[in-house]
C-alpha cells in the first residue's frame, strides 16, 4: 500500500502565523498591560513609551510567529527592548558610577512628583535598574531564573540575589511607609533617650 503525502496549500502556513493587522489588534486591545510593563521595566513615562513604540514596530515588521504565541512574542519585545534601553550590567553588584547602567532608584523629589495613579508604583520604580528588571521579570511576569539570567546576561545568582535585594527593598519601603508620620508636637513631647 502506498502512503499518500497530503499536500498543504502553500498559503495555509502563512495563515498561522500573527499578521501585522493582528499584532496591531493585540496592542490596541492590550494597550494598558502593556504599556504598564513597559513603565515598570524603564521606571519613567519617556521609557515606556519608546519601549512600546519600538515593540509595536518590530512585532509590525513581520516576524514570523504563530498566532498562539502573539501576545507572549509581544511582551517579550517590550521586555528585550527595556533590557537594551537600560543597558543593564552583567554584575551589578560590581558596578558602580554614574554610566554603570545602575540607577539608584527614585529621589525623593522625584517620587514625590508621581501622579496619584504612579504612587502606586513607587516601591517598584525606586529600585535600581537591575533589582527592577528581575523583580518585574522574576516575580510579575514570572520568568524563570534561568531566563532572567539569558536576557539579562548573568548568572542566575545574581539574578537570586537581585529579587532578593528588591525584595527586601519593597518590603523596607512598605513598612516606612505604613509608619504614620509624627507630628513636632508629638516629637517634642515624647522623652528623649540618652
Amino acid at each position: 500500500m502506498v502512503c499518500r503525502r497530503k499536500h498543504r496549500h502553500p498559503s495555509s502556513r502563512t495563515e498561522e502565523y500573527a499578521t501585522g493587522e493582528q499584532f496591531l489588534r493585540l496592542f490596541a486591545e492590550e494597550l494598558n498591560e502593556l504599556y504598564l510593563l513597559s513603565f515598570l521595566l524603564t521606571a519613567s513615562h519617556e521609557g515606556a513609551e519608546r519601549c512600546f513604540v519600538a515593540g509595536l514596530d518590530q512585532c509590525l515588521a513581520g516576524n514570523p510567529v504563530s498566532q498562539a504565541w502573539a501576545r507572549s512574542w509581544a511582551r517579550r519585545i517590550i521586555v528585550r527592548n527595556a533590557v537594551r534601553m537600560l543597558a543593564v550590567p552583567a554584575d551589578p553588584a560590581a558596578s558602580t558610577g554614574p554610566d554603570s547602567g545602575r540607577n539608584p532608584g527614585l529621589r525623593k523629589d522625584e517620587a514625590a512628583a508621581l501622579s496619584a495613579q504612579d504612587a502606586r508604583f513607587a516601591p517598584i520604580l525606586a529600585l535600581g535598574n537591575f533589582e527592577r528588571l528581575v523583580f518585574v521579570l522574576s516575580v510579575l511576569e514570572r520568568y524563570s531564573d534561568q531566563d532572567c539570567a539569558a536576557l539579562l546576561g548573568t548568572s542566575r545568582h545574581a539574578i537570586v540575589d537581585g529579587r532578593l535585594r528588591a525584595l527586601r527593598q519593597i518590603a523596607n519601603g512598605e513598612r516606612q511607609a505604613v509608619t504614620p508620620p509624627v507630628s513636632p508636637v508629638q516629637a517634642m513631647a515624647q522623652p528623649h533617650s540618652a
